[in-house]
């Protein structure tokens, strides 16, 4: 499962929004890979997430590097990033993710992100360093993709 999350209506909070959108677009995945808009749902994920044997995250990070870090967490990385996080979305993901381990169905998981410029400004759009940042995640992501052996490909325009 490939999982968006963030508030589209807070500039650079819709960022996993934005980068899924773009994959969806560009890429045909086989029947095992789902794409997943999360948007702000947090702790409703819980029994989407339970569903994924693998879960790749798209996100925000706020870690106090420069703005654009990119960033990938793993394993005993994330549950030490929830000091990390500035949003209730972020919270309730990890909460959600968390609580996989009472149904004992913890996807192996990956959290790939960007620190944001702007999660604060109503808008639709994402900061112009933020917006170049969409393909190198994309990238992160189908690197993910051929970690795992899954296949998928480039659509024909």
């Amino acid at each position: 499962m490939i999982l968006g999350v963030g508030c589209m209506l807070c500039s650079d909070e819709g960022f996993g929004i934005h980068v899924i959108e773009k994959l969806q677009e560009l890429y045909e995945f086989p029947d095992n890979v789902s794409i997943v808009d999360g948007g702000v749902l947090g702790i409703s994920l819980l029994g989407v997430i339970s569903e994924a044997d693998q879960l790749i995250v798209v996100d925000v990070i706020r870690n106090k590097e420069e703005v654009g870090s990119l960033y990938r967490l793993e394993g005993d990385q994330i549950p030490e990033r929830i000091r990390a996080k500035n949003s209730l979305h972020q919270i309730d993901f990890l909460e959600a993710l968390t609580l996989c381990q009472a149904l004992d169905k913890v996807p192996e998981t990956v959290i790939l992100g960007v620190e944001p410029e702007d999660i604060s400004s109503v808008s639709i759009d994402l900061t112009p360093q933020i917006q170049t940042k969409i393909d190198p995640v994309i990238n992160m992501v189908l690197a993910e993709l051929d970690r795992l052996e899954v296949s998928y490909k480039k659509r024909s325009n």
